[in-house]
């Protein structure tokens, strides 16, 4: 299957994404001491304790890893995936502005708050940019058959 330009990339992005969503993996069987260095090292101050804290932290890597997981999944056939591909690309916008709120109302640092929301949301607004349409398809096979 000959892919578009935007296909490829498409693809590249949802593989690179997949694969930094999916090395979360790691925060779900790291050992606690570590999230609680990680925490402080973020200057978040001291990671709190109780047993909510660590089901959040690893259960949220987990959907985390399986995300990314599934984006790759996706990149093996864009054309065939696309309805969802877009799916995720809209809702990881609202997402996107949904985090850009939570980090602010939380007061989370500076850094943290300019770049994860926004960042998903660009990520999102280019995958939703370069998903295939249909009217695209018929227009590609319109084009192989009149060559």
């Amino acid at each position: 299957m000959d892919l578009s330009r935007c296909e490829r990339g498409l693809a590249i992005i949802l593989r690179v994404s997949g694969t930094i969503t999916l090395a979360a993996v790691v925060a779900v069987l790291m050992p606690r001491g570590w999230m609680a260095a990680t925490h402080l090292w973020l200057r978040l101050g001291t990671f709190p304790e109780g047993p909510i804290v660590e089901y959040l932290a690893r259960s949220l890597s987990a959907f985390y890893a399986i995300h990314g997981a599934l984006f790759w999944f996706l990149a093996s056939d864009i054309r065939r995936y696309a309805p969802v591909i877009a799916f995720l690309g809209w809702t990881g916008l609202l997402g996107g502005v949904g985090l850009f709120v939570l980090d602010w109302h939380l007061d989370l640092p500076l850094p943290w708050l300019l770049c994860e929301g926004p960042f998903v949301v660009l990520l999102c607004a280019v995958i939703v940019a370069l998903v295939p349409r249909p009217a695209d398809e018929e227009g590609q096979a319109r084009k192989g058959a009149r060559a």
